[in-house]
């Protein structure tokens, strides 16, 4: 069995509502049911002398479902215009 696969975007510069928007727009779209998983990574302000960390949204998926994760992260970009959040790097 091979270790899943994922794609990352990070989202620099994202405030918390807009980011809780995206969140709640992916979960309810059928573009990202399973087998696929979304890890996110709201962002954190500054805290304790240490610099703010910005969002991050991770699509995990399998190899045998790299489609459908093609799919999903299109989605995702079009999710993401509609709030006009800018996708600083994918990985």
């Amino acid at each position: 069995m091979t270790a899943p696969s994922g794609i990352r975007f990070a989202l620099e510069g994202i405030d918390e509502i807009t980011f809780a928007k995206v969140l709640r727009d992916l979960m309810r779209d059928a573009a990202f049911a399973r087998p696929l998983q979304v890890q996110a990574q709201p962002p954190r302000p500054a805290q304790g002398g240490q610099p703010p960390a910005d969002a991050a949204l991770t699509l995990v998926f399998d190899d045998a479902d790299r489609t459908q994760a093609l799919a999903a992260m299109q989605r995702l970009k079009t999710i993401m215009l509609r709030y006009g959040v800018q996708i600083d790097s994918v990985k």
